[in-house]
């Protein structure tokens, strides 16, 4: 199966209180706005969240005011002009139906139910898939499957979440659980989902089999395989000012190229998010996430809203081509690729094993804040689970939180006796079952550091850093030096409290020395503070100075790009086939409003320096899609070009 690159997610999620569902709807004029926006695939409705089928059904029952079949004439339409058409039901969530049975809606342990608390307030309440209602979808499913042509199926609204509905109870008790017992109840959930994915399954192969499927539940869960293999394709949702930020995609991408699948990474046209009509990003917003996503070796997708009397709206459509256009002329260099990187970060999420109840959009504060060191200190990086192979990577980074288990220590020793090196941080690098470090990296740890917040102290030269104390927000440890001191922790005088405190927020550096802070031994560096998290929450400049520092020193000359373009821009390296292609990108998001992020100017950046080490010899450097020579010269091994100007995306090929 190969995805497109430039497709729509149409939503047309109408209310039944709307008429004239459809009544403008042209042939003409939606295809006219399908090329106007350079799209070659649109996800088209057959069920909105409402509960509404848009074609006459037997398993559904139609909008009451549409009156012909909306799903086929869009279908016929795309499709005469070479479009595809993926097919959307929405699985969680039927208004209509879940005022008809109640019973069948997923219940908090208060018997509240989701999304919306309860029928007063508005908005929708989600599906148990334990219920009747299941049966009751996988026969919609089965209609369009067997009805239309479909180039797909998209299934909304999916995901193992905890349910105390009255039919789950009754599961769990048949199958001997406690049904409130809180591990039982998400070990039932997990089974729940399993069958509902199994069901959905078999209702698209009974008439397509083989069909592309795709279950959304807003995230893909990292370190949860047997839940991405249940779709044939993955569909990074990711929305940056719809709740998921710019933090959410650069991270959640690294992860899913890892996994073998085909993906591709949607955003949307609004200026906030799903549902919103009448927003609009600016058009360099779209510029730079779908680059972002090509960058990160990912096919696109746009949402849109479809107004409810079927007129697609032009104006979205060339705020779409502007975007869709310049990635149209940089699909040669797309297809077929994978990353080339130094680094691989340990997933937090893949260890603490967050269970995604609902649509989850957050990335955690560890994996916030290694993103965004990793992205501004220009490393190449994947993200990992504890299943991937670390053989490729140079340094392995974990992030506060990842305590090795006897599977992962075996495997980080291997690592480095290959000549791997490892980061760790906080707690990570101790055994789950002992405060003891798996690896050799100068360090023992000997309790929580009773101090917050406190000093680390440089003892050897770090750049942009003196000989001072700079102040340490994040939780740290106490740990006795074994190997070699690079930074010293230095306590204040006293935590903060009623009786002592100092000044505005926290207390002086006492001088006092509290033990290392940052460690060095033959496997590796530790920094004795979760400094990802801090960075996330702080946006302490030091932290992300320390850590540059201390994967630089490991990385040594083994590092494969050097650039000096600024904190804020982006570098991926691709292979495919027998070429490089280096993706770099510059955009700067501002918050407005209530916080939400926005893109509106993209500055050019000119006479960028890149260099890069490979393991191939080349022959000759051009920029893409333009194809314009660009001038090399080779010292120590490395290649070193300038390139003249960055406008939001800019792909270098090295042949």
């Amino acid at each position: 199966m190969k995805l497109r690159f430039r497709q729509v997610h149409l939503d047309f999620h109408t209310s039944e209180k709307i008429d004239g569902i459809g009544a403008d709807f042209d042939k003409k004029q939606f295809q006219e706005a399908l090329k106007k926006g350079h799209v070659d695939s649109i996800t088209l409705f057959s069920k909105c969240h409402h509960g509404w089928a848009y074609h006459p059904s037997e398993a559904n029952e139609m909008h009451p005011h549409l009156e012909f079949d909306l799903l086929k004439a869009q279908i016929e339409a795309a499709h005469e002009i070479g479009v595809k058409t993926p097919v959307y039901l929405s699985a969680g969530l039927d208004e209509k139906m879940a005022r008809r049975h109640p019973e069948w809606l997923i219940r908090n342990r208060d018997e509240s139910t989701t999304w919306a608390k309860s029928f007063e307030e508005p908005g929708y309440h989600k599906f148990c898939m334990a219920s009747p209602y299941l049966e009751y979808l996988t026969k919609q499913i089965e209609e369009v499957c067997r009805d239309y042509d479909a180039d797909g199926i998209f299934l909304d609204i999916a995901g193992v979440q905890p349910c105390f509905c009255q039919n789950c109870i009754a599961e769990r008790e048949a199958l001997g659980l406690d049904p409130y017992d809180d591990e039982a109840v998400m070990k039932h959930a997990e089974q729940v989902y399993a069958r509902y994915a199994k069901a959905a399954r078999e209702a698209v192969d009974k008439y397509k089999p083989g069909l592309p499927l795709f279950h959304n539940g807003g995230h893909i869960r990292q370190g949860r395989r047997d839940l991405a293999h249940y779709n044939t394709h993955l569909e990074l949702e990711s929305l940056p000012t719809g709740g998921w930020g710019y933090d959410h995609f650069p991270f959640s991408a690294r992860y899913c190229q890892g996994l073998g699948m085909e993906y591709l990474g949607m955003t949307g046209k609004f200026h906030s998010s799903w549902g919103e009509f009448g927003g609009f990003k600016h058009p360099n917003a779209l510029r730079f996430e779908v680059s972002l996503a090509a960058a990160n070796g990912a096919k696109c997708s746009i949402g849109d809203q479809l107004h409810p009397r079927g007129k697609m709206d032009m104006t979205t459509y060339e705020l779409i081509g502007q975007a869709y256009s310049e990635l149209e002329e940089k699909e040669p260099w797309l297809y077929n690729v994978e990353s080339a990187a130094d680094v691989a970060v340990i997933s937090p999420e893949a260890y603490t094993g967050a269970m995604s109840t609902g649509q989850t959009t957050q990335v955690g504060a560890s994996g916030s804040g290694v993103s965004r060191m990793m992205l501004e200190g220009k490393y190449l990086f994947d993200v990992v689970d504890f299943e991937s192979d670390l053989e490729k990577y140079k340094v392995v980074v974990l992030p506060d939180i990842i305590r090795i288990n006897k599977n992962l220590e075996e495997k980080l020793r291997d690592f480095c006796k290959n000549g791997g090196k490892i980061l760790a941080s906080g707690k990570s690098g101790l055994r789950e079952d002992s405060d003891v470090f798996c690896l050799d990296i100068g360090a023992e740890w000997e309790s929580e550091n009773p101090y917050r917040p406190d000093y680390f102290r440089p003892t050897e030269h770090i750049e942009g850093m003196g000989d001072t104390g700079y102040i340490m927000y994040g939780h740290g440890q106490k740990i006795r030096l074994c190997g070699t001191e690079l930074g010293r922790r230095e306590d204040p005088y006293f935590n903060r409290t009623r009786e002592h405190f100092c000044s505005h927020k926290h207390s002086p550096d006492s001088g006092v020395y509290g033990g290392p802070g940052m460690t060095e031994g033959p496997d590796g560096i530790y920094i004795a503070w979760d400094i990802f998290a801090d960075y996330a929450e702080s946006g302490c400049i030091a932290d992300k100075q320390i850590v540059i520092y201390a994967i630089d020193r490991l990385l040594a000359d083994r590092k494969t790009l050097a650039t000096d373009l600024p904190a804020q821009g982006i570098t991926t390296l691709m292979k495919q086939g027998d070429r490089y292609i280096c993706h770099m990108l510059y955009a700067s998001p501002v918050k407005r409003g209530n916080g939400v992020e926005v893109i509106e100017d993209i500055m050019p950046v000119y006479d960028t320096k890149l260099s890069l080490k490979l393991d191939k010899e080349v022959g000759r450097v051009y920029l893409a899609p333009q194809m314009d020579e660009v001038p090399f010269n080779i010292k120590n091994g490395r290649i070193e070009i300038e390139i003249k100007k960055i406008d939001c995306h800019q792909m270098v090929v090295f042949e």
